[in-house]
């Protein structure tokens, strides 16, 4: 990223180190946001690799998946297992700012490699443990991913609540516990290395993805709390000529602007319509009768015409066409990176700063890519400890 004076701008991070023991979703979520701010992450994997190597989509043997998660990290592959690489953790915990690890509890520790030993080791540390259900509790040491998140935190069973027509929750492949989790552990970390510079301290760190989920249901907690009032208005799709369209007229203005665009001025004076609370009481028939204008239309056209008029809109779109959006490029929301594939989009922080640099590193690492390389130069090892450490299958 190039700043107005021309220079190429410091990430935020660029000071910041991170060990990075995750796979998956969440943590390398999380890890990679942080390399994207210019933070030096190395991905510590097994042997066999984060999981997410051999997901689709593949290409010669490279997953897009993996590194669109993991863009902009270095590998060390190795053996947790072995006593000689706990020890040479160790001495690189030494050097690193941040470890974030997303292994079920108790796991860290039998490898020797918590936050109460890792703390006594460098007190300045920031140790970020991400788990389903978090560190305590009855079910802290149920296995769990994101759609089981999604059931147990409510979040299934509200969505079913808001589809009249459902009998069974909905399936999904959309993972937003491990993204959501994944975004809290940043923040965190952010709030932790800030305090640090005040205390010289480290801390630890122990989110629930169970708790993010569960903190995003904000109305939903308090309905819960306090039944019986009225229900809450529904977004649903308007049908188009080709398509859908979601329409949100949510203010007086908004309505009276939608009001407008289709050509109906005299709902205005509609009883049904005239105030907020009669709006929100005859929602359904307030888009029913929205929906008998856009199904005449093409979805483009209804987005034109109702955004002319104010009308917050949006049309239904698939992935492909999304990726070829004038407002993401405008604001170069993608960015390209290549692995031994070749090049493909993944997505940049959704901020900009004025005076660092935020997006995705083109980097994606081979599994044990950077790990002899990373040891030599950090901990002295010479080639001879490596090639032993290699042959014994303790490091790739």
């Amino acid at each position: 990223m190039i700043d107005s004076a021309g220079n190429e701008s410091r990430g935020a991070l660029d000071e910041v180190r991170v060990l990075d023991f995750t796979s998956v979703m969440a943590g390398p979520f999380a890890t990679r946001m942080l390399a994207d701010l210019g933070a030096d992450v190395v991905k510590i994997e097994s042997l066999d690799g984060d999981q997410v190597r051999s997901r689709p989509p593949v290409r010669d043997g490279y997953s897009a998946y993996f590194g669109n998660l993991n863009a902009g990290k270095r590998s060390l592959a190795c053996n947790l297992k072995s006593p000689e690489i706990r020890s040479l953790i160790l001495e690189l915990v030494k050097r690193f700012d941040v470890v974030v690890e997303n292994f079920r509890p108790g796991v860290m520790q039998r490898f020797g490699l918590d936050y109460q030993t890792l703390s006594a080791i460098n007190p300045r540390l920031i140790y970020c443990s991400i788990s389903g259900y978090g560190q305590q509790g009855p079910k802290a040491h149920h296995p769990a991913y994101a759609p089981v998140i999604h059931a147990t935190s409510g979040f299934d069973m509200v969505n079913m609540h808001y589809q009249d027509d459902a009998s069974r929750p909905a399936a999904s492949g959309i993972f937003i516990a491990d993204v959501l989790g994944g975004v809290h552990a940043f923040g965190a970390i952010q709030a932790a290395l800030y305090q640090r510079e005040k205390t010289g301290k480290g801390q630890y760190i122990d989110l629930s993805m169970l708790e993010a989920m569960v903190g995003m249901l904000v109305y939903e907690t308090q309905e819960a709390q306090f039944p019986g009032g009225a229900r809450r208005p529904l977004y649903t799709p308007l049908k188009t000529l080709d398509g859908f369209i979601m329409i949100a007229p949510t203010s007086p203005r908004n309505f009276e602007q939608l009001s407008d665009a289709v050509g109906h001025p005299e709902w205005r004076e509609d009883p049904r319509f005239r105030t907020n609370a009669d709006r929100n009481a005859n929602w359904a028939t307030l888009l029913a009768l929205a929906e008998e204008w856009t199904c005449l239309r093409s979805s483009k056209e209804v987005e034109e015409i109702l955004s002319g008029h104010g009308v917050p809109c949006g049309r239904y779109r698939e992935m492909a066409e999304v990726l070829e959006d004038p407002q993401l490029a405008a604001r170069q929301a993608l960015t390209t990176i290549n692995d031994g594939a070749g090049a493909y989009a993944v997505p940049n922080p959704p901020f900009r700063m004025s005076g660092s640099r935020a997006e995705a590193r083109n980097l994606v690492a081979s599994l044990g890519e950077h790990g002899r390389t990373l040891l030599s130069q950090e901990l002295g090892l010479t080639q001879d400890d490596l090639d032993a450490l290699q042959a014994a299958g303790q490091l790739i």
